[in-house]
């Protein structure tokens, strides 16, 4: 409930603090007084949008404080949702500079005005003549209903079950798109992958492909020049080896007369080992030369292979055919393994959709079964405001489809006058019957769960006598389950209230200013007697004023 509010320079208010309480507060004053005024400044801390204009002195800044005590809300999860630290007793401060830049906080931490908003409508529910819009939503309709129902566990469940079906829904959507996008490429990208595999794709493939058969094509080349190099070298005559023999025995008998010529003689023998070395390389090189016509075709193939590759994938190296190849793979391992995690999850979601069904059949029942006690308490409730004849009409009408609050949709109907057929609110209610409805939904309402704080702004504007009577019976009650605050023109109401604050005009060094006080008895009894009579205070009003009070 509210506890505090302050507002600093806002239109006529140049400062008002105020603490409230618990149960009815009534709040008159003269039309003009300010009341609008007062609202203005809680809309505003609660996240209607700044205006420069509302400043009353545009050099200063303006500033709107509210405390709540929010323990019986259950908000701390909405606290977690938007990373706030939930307290107990929460403080909403709004601020306007007088450039027109606008500031939030909520217990002194930044937020932004989405946020406050969301606060707001958490914390106050202003309702007046003109704001019954949500009466006419079908989730409202279903919200009253279902409080009536005690279905609030049943819908948390059901809540947390929806965004999981929701979640699995698209999961599925989304891999059955993929699955048709790849199955119509499933045959092209297999073919593409086989031919790839096919093909001998390593680093240097192309490389070595190409080595061997220039060496095919030059078999009559090699054995030729390796057959007069080892010729050279073995001929019996003038061979190298003959020769480089005959210098190693003339060194060897030089470096026996002097040790000089030792290291010219151990490198020539260096050289005939060497030589020897080469020679049998040539010898082995000379047999393994061998004409491979059958060979070279299948190079020349799989060059021929890869390099359409090449050209086909748009690639500029083996390794980029590789890189490709293995996209392929997994794109093909994909398609398959698809069925398998579309299996899954249908699985998974015919087990939610199970659950969903339960749950919402016992949705079902239980409004099946609060739906009589909500309407004989509406018609209960609307006949003592003036309204004898109006009936209402509650249907629930089931659709193939998992709503926010179950499987059917609320058909909420009312008929005014004896006789009259029954249509939908928006067609057949006027302004003053939509009041006067959303006074007994609200007053229903606040037994079976706890409200945020109402504020009815002059809802009772042109009801008189007996009706007044009941309309301020009714708030009464509603104020013994949570905080009521009505801003009323009818002595009738205004004595009703637990706590009764007066919203007057006064002027102070040429300027005009809007105050609000808490009145005492003998002030509430005047207040009461001025709004019996106007301003002359008549004995008679005055006992009609203590009358009203008692």
């Amino acid at each position: 409930m509210l506890t505090e509010l302050t507002i600093s320079n806002f239109a006529l208010i140049d400062q008002l603090e105020v603490n409230f309480s618990n149960g009815m507060t009534s709040i008159t004053g003269e039309t003009g007084a300010g009341k609008s005024i007062l609202l203005g400044g809680l809309a505003l801390v609660l996240g209607k949008r700044a205006d420069l204009s509302t400043l009353k002195d545009k050099s200063k800044k303006c500033f709107v404080d509210a405390t709540f005590s929010i323990s019986a809300y259950g908000l701390q999860d909405f606290f977690t949702s938007v990373d706030l630290d939930y307290e107990a007793i929460t403080t909403v401060r709004r601020e306007i500079v007088p450039s027109g830049k606008s500031r939030a906080f909520i217990n002194d931490t930044p937020v932004t005005l989405d946020v406050l908003q969301q606060l707001g409508d958490r914390l106050i529910d202003v309702h007046s003549q003109n704001q019954t819009m949500s009466l006419m939503q079908e989730d409202y309709q279903l919200e009253v209903l279902d409080a009536l129902a005690k279905n609030t566990n049943s819908l948390k469940e059901y809540s947390v079950l929806l965004s999981d079906y929701k979640e699995i829904t698209r999961k599925i959507d989304t891999l059955s798109a993929q699955k048709i996008a790849l199955e119509e490429e499933r045959d092209y990208n297999r073919f593409l992958l086989d031919e790839l595999n096919s093909a001998p794709l390593t680093e240097n493939s192309i490389e070595e492909l190409e080595n061997e058969i220039q060496e095919l094509s030059s078999v009559e080349e090699l054995e030729e020049n390796l057959s007069k190099a080892n010729q050279i070298i073995e001929e019996e005559q003038m061979g190298i080896t003959i020769q480089l023999n005959e210098v190693r025995t003339s060194l060897q008998k030089v470096a026996e007369i002097s040790d000089r010529y030792e290291q010219l003689s151990s490198r020539v023998e260096s050289l005939r080992i060497e030589l020897a070395d080469v020679t049998s390389e040539l010898s082995g090189a000379l047999e393994m030369v061998e004409a491979n016509p059958a060979r070279l075709e299948i190079l020349n193939g799989q060059l021929q292979l890869l390099n359409d590759l090449l050209k086909k994938h748009q690639s500029r190296s083996i390794e980029e055919l590789i890189e490709r190849r293995d996209q392929l793979e997994q794109k093909v391992m994909q398609t398959e393994n698809l069925e398998a995690n579309l299996q899954s999850f249908a699985k998974e979601q015919s087990k939610l959709i199970k659950q969903l069904d339960a749950l919402s059949l016992i949705l079902s029942e239980n409004r099946k079964i609060a739906i009589p006690v909500f309407t004989d308490q509406m018609v209960k409730i609307i006949s003592l405001l003036g309204m004898p004849n109006a009936r209402f009409k509650l249907e629930l009408v089931p659709v193939d489809t998992y709503l926010s609050q179950g499987k059917e949709k609320l058909d909420f109907t009312f008929s005014a006058n004896q006789g009259s057929d029954f249509g939908t609110l928006k067609k057949v209610a006027s302004g003053g019957e939509l009041s006067r409805i959303m006074l007994s939904i609200k007053a229903i309402l606040s037994q079976f769960k706890t409200l945020p704080t109402i504020i009815f702004d002059e809802i009772d504007t042109g009801v008189s006598g007996e009706v007044a009577y009941k309309i301020a019976d009714i708030m009464d009650h509603m104020g013994k389950y949570m905080q009521v605050m009505t801003i009323t023109h009818l002595p009738q109401v205004a004595a009703k209230g637990a706590h009764h604050f007066k919203v007057f005009k006064e002027t102070r060094d040429g300027s005009t200013f809007t105050q609000l006080k808490k009145l005492q008895q003998q002030e509430r009894i005047e207040e009461v007697a001025q709004m019996l009579a106007g301003d002359a205070l008549s004995d008679t009003a005055l006992q009609h004023a203590k009358e009203l009070l008692n």
